[in-house]
């Protein structure tokens, strides 16, 4: 899916999967994952689980997200890449304003290789859902 948008819009679990080998990088209200994807353009994929909240809750941040790439996509998004935004808890109530400067700041970040160390892995036995 293309739009005037300048990015396409990844929808397979696979292309998910294949983005959390990537470069990752932090921030108070959301985690940016970028991976390169061998020519296929710059494209974008949200997550945000039901840890967040409810469905109402879940909409509104990847409403915010939509817009966020929208406007910052087309002039800040690594070319050839896959781009995946994962929703945290403190990102709904986030001004809109401080998620854009974050945004911005972790591009430039990915741009520069600079990605946080990676998550530790998490022991077999604590499987289950986290709380």
């Amino acid at each position: 899916m293309t739009g005037p948008d300048n990015f396409s819009v990844m929808t397979r679990r696979a292309d998910f999967l294949a983005a959390n080998r990537g470069l990752r990088v932090a921030r108070p209200g959301f985690v940016l994952l970028a991976n390169p994807n061998n020519g296929l353009g710059k494209r974008l994929g949200i997550t945000v689980t039901k840890r967040i909240g409810n469905a109402v809750v879940r909409n509104r941040m990847k409403r915010r997200f939509r817009a966020l790439a929208r406007e910052l996509f087309a002039g800040n998004g690594l070319p050839d890449t896959d781009h995946v935004l994962i929703g945290r808890e403190g990102g709904v109530e986030r001004d809109f304003s401080k998620l854009r400067e974050e945004l911005v700041i972790a591009l430039e970040r990915a741009r520069e290789g600079k990605g946080d160390p990676p998550r530790r892995r998490r022991s077999a036995r604590h499987k289950g859902p986290r709380r």
